[in-house]
């Protein structure tokens, strides 16, 4: 028998790799910034439907994303993922996974692990981000993007390091 080269089979798939659209792992935040999460946070109030207010996602400004609560803790999301170079769709769980706001989601996101870095006293207004600092972005409730509570968010997020001019409203 003749052994076949599995050669052209790998430079199929090094050149079909090459094509596609690598993940957006731009640093938006400065690594020697310490970052942290919100110490009090209560994830039966942050359950819901949010608007996002602000991200690194270009045309993501408006897209809702939903934050469902499950049996056993956590969360369905769905609606749009705001992390990644565009708007891309949203869906699966999410458990806490840490005190204060730390999420890990099972997808979306880009798997990276979500930090509620601030929420407002009202769960109105939301500061997320990640501790690799590729994203971050500001979530808000429907009917109330008070300009005092996002520029507090946008403080806290500058706050944790990340660069504001990188942050579409």
């Amino acid at each position: 028998m003749r052994a076949i080269s599995r050669a052209p089979i790998w430079a199929l798939v090094a050149v079909l790799a090459a094509c596609a659209p690598a993940p957006d792992a731009t640093p938006r935040r400065d690594a020697d910034t310490r970052i942290s999460s919100a110490v009090l946070f209560d994830p039966a109030r942050f359950a819901g439907r949010w608007r996002v207010a602000a991200s690194h996602t270009p045309g993501c400004t408006g897209a809702v994303q939903d934050w469902a609560a499950v049996a056993g803790g956590g969360y369905a999301l769905s609606g749009i993922d705001c992390t990644g170079p565009a708007p891309a769709a949203l869906g699966g769980r999410a458990i806490v996974t840490g005190p204060g706001g730390r999420i890990t989601p099972e997808a979306g996101f880009g798997r990276d692990p979500v930090w509620v870095l601030w929420v407002d006293e009202g769960y109105r207004i939301a500061a997320l981000g990640t501790p690799s600092g590729t994203w971050a972005m500001i979530l808000v409730r429907e009917g109330a993007a008070r300009a005092d509570l996002i520029a507090a968010a946008r403080e806290v997020l500058a706050f944790n390091g990340y660069d504001l001019a990188q942050l579409a409203p």
